[in-house]
């Protein structure tokens, strides 16, 4: 007899609000969890200064699964589950248009700026184009079904229902979506294309770059070259096979053509202080096509936006 399998049970709604198109932050009791109090395991567990913690407590901003405020000196008992908003620090605004490409009753297909993230993550939190497209939608289910680096710009696919998501991701997961992107750098006369590169990219955690290994290769990217020019920049056509961290970036760096702009490949450079924006990456996600799971319609996006080391580089080199 095949296994059984067991299905997940669904998290359940969260009982505050959203703010800004972020949701609370859901804690979930283990057991064996460390405080014999609900207060003094969520100051070890979230590593936060014990005053905030109980700020939060007094405020009776959290909550249990009813809704109700939890008292700091409840018992901490296995499966015991919380709800709260945590602190945001300000964060600089984002200051480039997020457009919606398309929207229906089953998906939001956006075009993101450079230097928005997609979701939620680390220092970016409201500035990013999942919290905006839910705040300027007016819905707050919205969830990404994929992800693009912030400093790439181009179409990522939003689902509205919950339940659909894991079809949508479905389709990445198995390489079901046609994705093309478009890339500036620079041109090199002796680089014979198109040619598709496989390799092996790894990524350790808490590392900025990624980079490649001996080893069975995961990573596939077809590059072509659309057309160059006398200043020696060229625009490049890439067509992943793959999904891996930074594979484009990785591929087109390995070639000796890095993407103009890229502050990790070849080298990484050093940081540019918050509210800065200059020289974006000039990678775009263009195309977006597949088969939809839901509905069944074939899908073709396509980003509108340009890349503007091509279109005009003393503005983009110009960036301070």
């Amino acid at each position: 007899m095949p296994p059984v399998r067991r299905r997940r049970t669904p998290t359940p709604p969260p009982p505050l609000p959203q703010r800004d198109g972020v949701d609370p932050v859901r804690v979930r009791l283990p057991a064996g969890a460390p405080g014999a109090t609900l207060r003094d395991h969520l100051v070890q567990r979230l590593a936060a200064p014990p005053a905030k913690i109980d700020a939060l407590f007094t405020a009776g901003d959290i909550v249990g699964a009813d809704g109700r405020p939890v008292p700091p000196d409840t018992p901490c008992t296995p499966g015991l589950t919380v709800w709260f908003h945590r602190e945001m620090p300000p964060e600089p605004p984002v200051p480039f248009p997020l457009h919606v490409v398309h929207q229906d009753d089953h998906v939001v297909v956006a075009d993101k700026p450079h230097f928005l993230a997609t979701t939620p993550r680390g220092s970016h939190v409201r500035q990013t184009a999942l919290a905006r497209l839910r705040h300027d939608l007016g819905l707050p289910r919205l969830t990404a079904a994929h992800r693009l680096d912030r400093l790439t710009a181009g179409l990522v696919l939003f689902t509205v229902r919950p339940e659909e998501r894991g079809a949508y991701q479905t389709l990445f997961r198995d390489r079901r979506v046609q994705k093309e992107y478009e890339a500036v750098a620079p041109f090199n006369p002796t680089l014979a294309l198109p040619r598709t590169i496989r390799s092996r990219i790894v990524k350790e955690r808490g590392e900025l770059t990624a980079r490649e290994v001996d080893g069975e290769p995961n990573a596939e990217t077809r590059v072509e070259l659309l057309t160059h020019r006398e200043d020696g920049l060229a625009r490049y056509r890439l067509v992943p096979g793959t999904g891996q961290t930074h594979q484009l970036r990785v591929h087109m760096s390995a070639l000796g053509v890095p993407i103009l702009g890229d502050p990790l490949y070849p080298e990484v450079t050093a940081p540019v202080p918050p509210g800065v924006f200059r020289r974006p990456l000039q990678l775009l996600a263009r195309e977006l096509a597949f088969t939809d799971p839901v509905t069944g319609t074939e899908r073709r996006f396509t980003s509108s936006r340009t890349l503007e080391a091509w279109t005009s580089y003393n503005t983009w080199a110009a960036y301070r």
